[in-house]
Parts: structure tokens; sequence; C-alpha cells
């Protein structure tokens, strides 16, 4: 949650002029590569959606009986989870498959009927901030959250992934072909385990703690097949895919600006698109509302809650990200207090001192974010709400 902290280089308040005007040139050339990718990309996701909408598509004569194969998921799509014999069958030793793991809290869903919510092709990487990085034959299925009952009481409440290997395409209204088996429940609860740390204290293994084996691959910035690929799979429309590729051009115009320029040409201070800036030297403040499930909240407004952030935008250790600012105004439902996390980097569970709040029906869009399609839960400190 902690927002990523940013080394600046800045330059001198009276730099040479020959030099001043070469950062303006590259500034300028940066521009010009956006413009240009931009035309581009509309032109591509505008066939990409045209092409996942049937447009221009050539229709076979001869068509093929339904079939259970997966390849080529799209957002909407009706699959049934696999039995637990036949997705064991496919794990390793480890309980994974593709260095993913297969969890307990996965069991139930075993048999179910489930839609495509979105094709996880791509994530962005909450460990150690590399951006954003490439996933295969991976979905996440409507519903289907972590509720973290093998993983000591987590409540980060992740979306699952969900390999292709582990499901079937199904037919509406077809009968179920789900059968029983054993629940090699041991293994998999064995398998959430890492080694205790010095302290002895238990350390977890699940899904979000082993996301970089599971997407070894960076997916660069410049690289407009993952936009592409968003509109084609029904993860976004076309002018939202633009959108995000835009904001991402944006930020990095603005990396590029703090690089090149002093401090004083920065653009809005050189904030990334969403523009949070913490505004408390020394401790953060800090209220407790003691709100409950069920109670309804006001989001307060951007520049409220930056006043309770400090310079790498925490309040009490919580981040609050770009992605959080766009909710700032509405009202929401209070669903849950939570006290207990895992920490993604170590495996350790982290126990609040003062408990935050997650709120019904707001997410992590990934709007912000390469259109990334995690979709967390973001976690709300008591100081940035308001009973309404």
């Amino acid at each position: 949650m902690a927002a990523t902290d940013v080394s600046r280089r800045r330059v001198g308040t009276s730099p040479i002029q020959n030099l001043r005007q070469l950062n303006l040139g590259c500034l300028i050339f940066h521009s010009k590569q956006v413009f240009a990718l931009s035309f581009c990309f509309a032109a591509v996701t505008e066939m990409a959606a045209r092409r996942a909408q049937g447009v221009g598509k050539v229709t076979p004569r001869m068509t093929l009986p339904a079939a259970t194969s997966t390849k080529g998921l799209r957002v909407g799509d009706l699959v049934e989870v696999l039995s637990a014999d036949e997705i064991f069958a496919t794990l390793d030793e480890r309980g994974e498959l593709e260095n993913l793991p297969f969890m307990p809290e996965m069991l139930k869903f075993c048999g179910q009927r489930l839609t495509v919510h979105m094709v996880a092709h791509k994530l962005c990487d909450t460990i150690n901030g590399s951006g954003i990085r490439k996933m295969d034959n991976a979905v996440h299925l409507t519903g289907s959250r972590c509720d973290g009952s093998s993983h000591g009481g987590c409540q980060t409440a992740c979306l699952l992934y969900w390999k292709e290997a582990w499901l079937k395409r199904v037919e509406s209204g077809s009968a179920s072909s789900a059968t029983g088996g054993r629940t090699d429940l041991p293994l998999l609860e064995i398998n959430t385990r890492k080694e205790p740390g010095p302290d002895g204290e238990p350390r977890y293994s699940c899904q979000a703690t082993e996301l970089l084996r599971a997407a070894p691959a960076c997916l660069p910035a410049r690289d407009l097949g993952q936009y592409v690929t968003d509109v084609q799979t029904g993860n976004v429309s076309a002018l939202a895919s633009l959108k995000a590729f835009l904001v991402v051009l944006f930020n990095r115009l603005q990396g590029a600006s703090k690089r090149l320029l002093p401090r004083r040409l920065w653009f809005r201070d050189g904030l990334a698109w969403g523009f949070v800036a913490g505004r408390v030297i020394g401790p953060t403040p800090t209220a407790h509302l003691n709100l409950q499930p069920g109670e309804m909240v006001r989001i307060k407004t951007k520049e409220q809650i930056e006043a309770t952030l400090n310079e790498d935008r925490l309040n009490r250790g919580m981040g609050f990200e770009e992605e959080m600012a766009r909710y700032c105004g509405r009202t929401a439902r209070v669903r849950a207090r939570v006290t207990k996390c895992l920490d993604e980097k170590t495996g350790r569970m982290l126990t609040m001192k003062n408990p935050c709040i997650v709120l019904d029906d707001v997410i992590c869009a990934g709007v912000y974010n390469a259109s990334c399609p995690r979709q967390f839960i973001p976690f709300w400190r008591e100081i940035w709400l308001e009973r309404v």
C-alpha cells in the first residue's frame, strides 16, 4: 500500500543555456513520440474493437460443436471450474501450475459455473514496483476472491487467479459434468507456509506473494500489444484503453521532465496523473470513527486527504494513491473493518494498530495504471472518511 519512493535528480537553478535548450529539445522529442504513438494506438485499438465485435471477420460456413477448450477466453464467457481431482492432476509437487499456486481457498469453487470477470494477461508489481508484468493463460472469475481462511485470516480479499487449464468453457443451460473426488487438503495447506521468520513468526505463501515467479517478464509501456489485448479480451473499451495508454505516456513524460529540467519547470510538481501530494511535515494525524459494516460514509475531498499525508503520501504507514483519489467525494457503504493483511514481499501477517475500512463497490480499476485487471480493494483510513 505504501507509495513508491522515487529518487529525484535536480538541476541547478541557473543551468547553462545550451544545457537548458538540450533538455527542452529532449522533451519536445518525447512529446512528438507521444503524439505519434497515440495516433497509431487509436487506429490499432479501433481495429481490435471491431474484430472483438465481429466486424470485418469472416465467419466459417462450418461451425464446430461446443468445445471445452478455454483458449481465447473473453470477459463474460461462462466456464466451469474443474473438479479437485482434475485440477490436482495439473499441479506440481508445490501445488502450482506455471509457478502459480492453487490455494485451499479455491477448492470451494470446484464444479461451480462462473463467468470470466477479467482476463489476467498482465498485472501490476506491488512487491518490487517494477511496473506491469506479463501473465499467461489466466483469468479472474466473477465473485471469486480469496477469503484468507488458510492464510491466517488475511483480509486483503484478492481476486483469485485461475489458470485456463483449471477451467472449461460451457454453454448456458448445458448439464454440469462436475464429479466428486478426493480433496488433498494437506498438500495445499503445507504449501501455504514458508520458512518461519528468525523469531519463529509464521510466513505465508499465496498467489500474491508468488506473483513475480508466476509473471517473471516485465511488460514495457511501449508495448502496444497489451492495450490491444485489453480491448480484444473485453477487459476495457477501446476508449478506456486509449485513455490508460495516454496516462502512461504522460507519466513517462513527467518522469523525463524531473530528470532533465530544473524544478521550476516541472508541470504540477512533476506528479503522476491524478496529482496526489502529501502536505504534512512530521507525524501524520489520525481519527477514530469506529465505523461498522453497513454504515454509509462519504470519502473526503482530495485536498482534505492530502492534508493527512506526508511527503511519501502515507498516513501512519498506509498509502493513498491516485486510483483512490478517483473516488473522492463519493458516498459508499462500509463493507468491513480490516485488521490483518499479508505483506506480499515477506509473507508476514501484518496486524494494524489502527483498523482501516474497505467499502462496497470501491476498487482499484487500473484507470491510471495501464488498465491493470487485478482490481484491488483499497484500504481507507477513518480520517479519510466521514459519516453521511
